[in-house]
């Protein structure tokens, strides 16, 4: 169960990672206005805060990542924890998005089921 729940882990990472580059590099771009729903203008009126969100993004894929690496390296408590943490925000933030935004079900689907998943699985890893 470990080994699944870190690859549902590094899955989840890797989308938010993709995040991070929609949101703080390519905010204002076409393709990630057809994305996100945005019209130029909107996209010029908050890149500010899509570039800070961007990063919540990649800091909840870099703790992850962190404990993938530490449960590699056989620090299987710390780096569970880390995981744990890192994927834990991310499947709460998707229940953000999904209450305060009902129409954008899609967008907390692809941020939080593969958090969800991962958390299922490592919990059973623990507690077996």
């Amino acid at each position: 169960m470990l080994i699944a729940g870190l690859i549902f882990a590094g899955l989840a990472a890797a989308v938010h990672v993709y995040i991070w580059v929609l949101e703080s590099l390519l905010w204002t771009s076409p393709r990630t206005r057809a994305v996100f729903g945005t019209s130029e203008e909107e996209a010029a009126t908050t890149k500010v805060l899509a570039f800070n969100q961007g990063f919540y993004n990649l800091f909840l894929a870099l703790v992850t990542a962190a404990g993938i690496v530490a449960c590699a390296l056989c620090w299987i408590a710390v780096g569970s924890a880390l995981v744990l943490a890192g994927i834990g925000s991310m499947v709460l933030a998707a229940a953000v998005l999904l209450i305060s935004s009902p129409d954008k079900v899609r967008a907390a689907l692809v941020q939080g089921v593969l958090p969800a998943i991962g958390i299922v699985l490592l919990v059973l890893h623990v507690t077996r």
